[in-house]
């Protein structure tokens, strides 16, 4: 895939930043909030705690479930197939930012490719799948937070703008996939419960009772 076509708003969003944050003065501010949000989305560990904790309340256990499922799609998606078939180079690696840009060295430089944002798919793919609670006050947070982990991403330098913008599409994707699939496991189990069993079976079932 080539990416040249994105290079010059991609160099014009970094260049705000710079302008903003970087040139006033606020980085002084603002480096440690976007630090600490940017390791808030290291390996969707995050996330995975919030499903995990959801998963804990009835009333939110089949959301809980949708987040897990919305990570795992994205863990292979995203972060095992799209990364390396696309291949793009983080833009502290691309010869012509080293021109325009120094890396503030805020975070370790990932290894891995750029495109699309691990980050941000794993945040909005969570995000989107928290909408299965219909409650605002866990989605609306949620996708803030999401909006602030692509953002960071963005001002620590380890990815374009497109590279999130792409990231967070997908992650809504996966989000939605998770939605799905869950509600049909769910119904799966239900019409297949059994009408008498052991205590065991039947908690089992009850867990499921979503």
């Amino acid at each position: 895939m080539d990416f040249q076509a994105f290079l010059s708003f991609d160099r014009a969003v970094f260049e705000w930043f710079e302008r903003v944050f970087f040139d006033t003065g606020l980085g002084a501010l603002a480096t440690p909030f976007f630090k600490f949000v940017t390791y808030l989305g290291e390996g969707g560990v995050f996330w995975i705690l919030l499903g995990l904790l959801l998963m804990v309340f009835k009333k939110t256990r089949k959301c809980g479930f949708a987040v897990l499922g919305a990570l795992v799609c994205m863990m292979v998606i995203n972060n095992l197939a799209l990364k390396n078939i696309i291949a793009r180079t983080r833009p502290f690696n691309l010869e012509q930012w080293r021109d325009w840009f120094v890396y503030p060295e805020i975070v370790p430089r990932p290894s891995s490719f750029s495109f699309p944002s691990g980050h941000s798919s794993s945040a909005f793919a969570a995000a989107t799948a928290t909408t299965s609670s219909k409650k605002p006050y866990i989605y609306i947070p949620a996708f803030i937070l999401a909006a602030l982990i692509g953002c960071s991403r963005i001002y620590v330098h380890v990815h374009y703008c497109t590279d999130v913008l792409f990231g967070a599409l997908f992650g809504i994707i996966y989000g939605l996939i998770g939605i799905l699939v869950v509600s049909l496991i769910i119904k799966l189990i239900k019409k297949h419960r059994p009408e008498n069993g052991s205590r065991l079976k039947t908690g089992m079932y009850n867990f499921f009772d979503v």
